[in-house]
């Protein structure tokens, strides 16, 4: 199954898209605006919030955490390296490891070892577009939550 996010340009506080193959919205994530730390919801089409993303106050790497409802479902950490990326997901749903390149636009997924998705950014579109190969359909809103978390682990931490 291949998924596409999309990152909202002109919007206040990040808010990214989900879509599936044929261009239907499936998925919205918003983030809290005054808020001390990054919070973000992922919803479904009729605004029911699926999960709820938090990052984790911490000294050098970064560290964010999901929840389903009031539920810690997974602990995103970043490991330290030099030229890639890698994280590790601990989670309900099995334990994940994201391999990246050094600018972070390419990660391949494993779950528990085995090969479970990837991630690679689409060039030539306005906005930063992903695509998201998941092995598992049922596991997508959690994927995207993940991914959401990942892209703002990466890429906001700099800023």
């Amino acid at each position: 199954m291949n998924l596409y996010i999309k990152q909202k340009i002109f919007a206040i506080g990040d808010k990214y898209d989900v879509f599936d193959a044929d261009g239907n919205v499936i998925y919205n994530v918003e983030s809290k605006i005054l808020s001390f730390m990054p919070k973000l919801r992922l919803l479904d089409n009729s605004g029911r919030e699926l999960f709820f993303i938090k990052k984790k106050l911490t000294a050098f790497l970064a560290r964010y955490e999901i929840y389903s409802g009031e539920r810690l479902c997974a602990v995103i950490s970043q490991n330290f390296r030099f030229f890639s990326a890698k994280l590790t997901i601990e989670s309900d749903y099995g334990n994940f490891e994201i391999d990246g390149d050094l600018f972070a636009y390419t990660f391949i997924i494993t779950k528990d070892g085995m090969p479970f998705g990837g991630v690679s950014k689409k060039w030539l579109s306005w906005g930063d577009t992903y695509e998201i190969s998941i092995v598992s359909e049922q596991d997508a809103a959690f994927i995207c939550a993940v991914f959401i978390a990942i892209d703002n682990c990466l890429h906001n931490e700099k800023d």
